[in-house]
């Protein structure tokens, strides 16, 4: 629960406990209940959408870019989760180039369906293979279902790809740009390396060309990428939500990912799909977590973060 909502409570007019007691028990529902109905329900507005064509794509497309982030900045300074991670705006601005060069560059080359270099090359060797596998469904339903399956595995090549970032200093080196953010904010997800965004990604061109999904399909995985994406790295008092979060990653989950503590640090490395931590046997369901960042826990220079993956180990260490 937010501060905020802490001092509302405490502020207010006397209340009997039972009344104190439902407030609580109706802030508690609502926080366990905005990633789910969000991101499950953009995925079925999506997927309703292409089927019965009711919208124009590029407008709705264009629509998805634009609102999701300013509407959380907004929310995260209302309902905040921890003031100490309320960004300045020195830091938002830091942010806000990190997502122009994360949406401007490197997402199209991996997420533009199959017209890119990389996803063809993995179409071609499926082609080659006696796997002939093509998901293109054009109900809602049918959408749904072809999106939960590119998400599983896509997730689970991102997963062990992730995984062995933080299993190896060699591979680290391309991946702590992103753990030395010392605040949890709804734009810091795009504050990825260069050459990260060249292995973590490949999970999509692969679940792409092995599964030949349709352009729809996509349109369905990529609502729920942006919003997952999203209020996984927000300072809002987001809360896991049962059943829900056995399967889709949730924002308590990534902050403890997140944490300095290496043992919540070394977990959850399932960003979208938390599952497959749960079965690897890396899940942490820790409600709290201490300070956020790696090593010294300190922000790093623009030329420090995209100079990482250069740096010697010893040098590397010492940050």
């Amino acid at each position: 629960m937010s501060e905020l909502a802490n001092d509302t409570l405490q502020d207010g007019p006397a209340t009997t406990s039972s009344e104190t007691e439902a407030r609580w028990d109706w802030n508690d529902i609502v926080w366990r209940s905005v990633q789910p109905v969000f991101v499950m329900g953009t995925m079925l507005l999506v997927a309703t959408m292409v089927t019965y064509e009711w919208m124009n794509h590029e407008l709705f497309a264009a629509i998805m870019i634009v609102i999701p982030i300013p509407l959380v900045i907004f929310a995260e300074r209302i309902w905040t989760k921890r003031k100490d991670w309320l960004l300045e705006p020195k830091e938002m601005t830091e942010d806000a180039g990190w997502l122009a060069f994360g949406a401007l560059l490197w997402v199209p080359l991996y997420s533009d369906y199959y017209e890119t270099p990389i996803s063809e090359g993995f179409k071609a060797v499926r082609d080659l293979a006696p796997l002939q596998i093509s998901i293109e469904p054009t109900s809602v339903v049918g959408l749904l279902g072809g999106a939960m399956a590119v998400m599983l595995v896509s997730s689970f090549v991102y997963y062990w790809l992730h995984r062995v970032q933080h299993e190896s200093l060699f591979w680290w080196r391309i991946h702590a740009t992103h753990h030395h953010i010392t605040k949890m904010g709804c734009m810091r997800g795009d504050r990825t390396h260069p050459l990260e965004w060249a292995t973590l990604m490949l999970g999509t061109p692969v679940a792409l060309a092995l599964l030949g999904a349709s352009d729809e399909v996509m349109a369905v995985v990529g609502a729920y990428a942006i919003w997952t994406g999203i209020f996984n790295h927000s300072n809002l008092p987001i809360k896991t939500t049962p059943i829900y979060d056995w399967v889709f990653a949730t924002a308590p989950q990534h902050h403890a990912h997140h944490a300095f503590e290496r043992r919540q640090a070394d977990s959850n490395y399932g960003c979208t799909i938390i599952l497959w931590d749960r079965i690897f046997g890396t899940y942490c369901g820790d409600d709290k977590v201490g300070q956020i960042g790696a090593g010294k826990c300190v922000p790093l220079s623009i030329k420090d973060q995209l100079a990482l993956a250069f740096y010697s180990n010893d040098r590397l260490k010492k940050l």
